[in-house]
């Protein structure tokens, strides 16, 4: 029951953030929108009071004994026109800068939320990241520590038995190890650490399948290769670890004895590497969310459990990104799945 509080506080918390910027965009614009329009009046007081001076005293030196009968009411009927002038544009101002008021606070509230929202989405991210990491963590922590515990319970354990306990733990400790290396690149990778140059894309794919060809063995996966030599600019090492967890999830995600094709093109002078398995495939509701990180669709959970924690895709997305290529998925539930990167 704490989970839509905590939510619910942080909500208000960005709420408050957003009112607080927005009072300090309107604070600014009312800055200027109030020094401006005392700029103007007191420029056009001063015109105005000139203007009507001299048309005063036009009238007066003109017809002085038929417009006004004496000095002095031509010089108070001056002045009042003078104050009901400035009255006029103070009012004038006022209802202007009433109306900016009103108006940059709805648009400096919008602007203000809008400023926010990639924060917001960003803490919200880092958030449910971190809920992922320790459900990650945990899981196969509880599973080392529940079968420690039967283990030390049990006083008739054999060295057979404890071997193959000690063995299941060092595979649960080589998977933490494989999530930890994981999340530590896509958290520190940066673009200077890749060293580009030209590279050969049918080298690079031929690289990444020669590492699977244990998993394809033991699968009895079936390649179709039609691979051409295209040149592209990358860093050849993460090109490889991109293409391995594109085969590899072809491969995963295959029944044994499937076919996974792979080819190499070009479309309008530019690169592209299609890899296609005749597998699982992915729900049309899954689509727009698998490079998300430990995000895993439905056949991950089955009772059919396919080992991985929802990162790889991540991660190729990643490389793909820094290299400014782009990963296209084309999938039919019961089909199989295509994904092409274009370089």
């Amino acid at each position: 029951m704490q989970i839509p509080k905590i939510n619910k506080l942080k909500i208000s918390e960005f709420e408050k953030a957003a009112i607080k910027l927005s009072i300090f965009y309107v604070f600014i614009v009312m800055t200027i929108s109030i020094s401006f329009s005392v700029i103007i009046f007191n420029v056009s007081s001063i015109e105005l009071t000139r203007g009507i001076g001299r048309t005063f005293r036009y009238l007066d030196q003109a017809a002085p004994e038929r417009i006004f009968p004496s000095q002095s009411e031509l010089e108070i009927a001056r002045i009042n026109q003078i104050e009901q002038i400035n009255k006029s544009l103070k009012d004038k101002l006022t209802f202007l800068n009433l109306l900016i008021l009103l108006l940059s606070s709805s648009i400096c509230y919008f602007l203000a939320k809008k400023t926010l929202h990639p924060l917001e989405l960003a803490m919200e991210a880092q958030s449910r990241f971190s809920s992922d990491v320790s459900h990650e963590l945990r899981t196969p922590l509880a599973a080392m520590r529940t079968q420690i515990e039967v283990a030390l319970r049990n006083k008739d354990t054999s060295k057979s038995e404890a071997r193959d306990l000690l063995k299941s733990n060092l595979e649960e400790i080589a998977k933490l190890e494989n999530l930890s290396g994981v999340l530590l690149r896509l958290e520190n990778r940066k673009l200077k650490d890749f060293e580009f140059s030209k590279v050969d894309l049918s080298e690079v794919v031929t690289g990444a399948y020669q590492k699977l060809e244990a998993l394809s063995s033991e699968k009895k996966i079936v390649f179709s290769n039609d691979l051409h030599s295209i040149f592209v600019q990358g860093d050849e090492e993460a090109l490889v670890e991109l293409f391995v967890i594109l085969i590899d999830n072809a491969i995963k995600y295959s029944d044994d004895g499937k076919k996974v094709e792979i080819k190499i093109g070009s479309t309008h002078g530019k690169g592209f590497v299609s890899i296609k398995d005749y597998g699982k495939g992915i729900k049309a509701s899954d689509l727009p969310r698998v490079f998300e990180r430990f995000y895993r669709g439905d056949f991950s959970r089955s009772k059919n459990k396919i080992d991985g924690y929802g990162l790889g895709l991540s991660l190729a997305k990643q490389i793909a990104d820094m290299h400014k290529a782009k990963i296209e998925v084309i999938s039919e539930v019961g089909k199989g799945s295509e994904f092409i990167v274009r370089f």
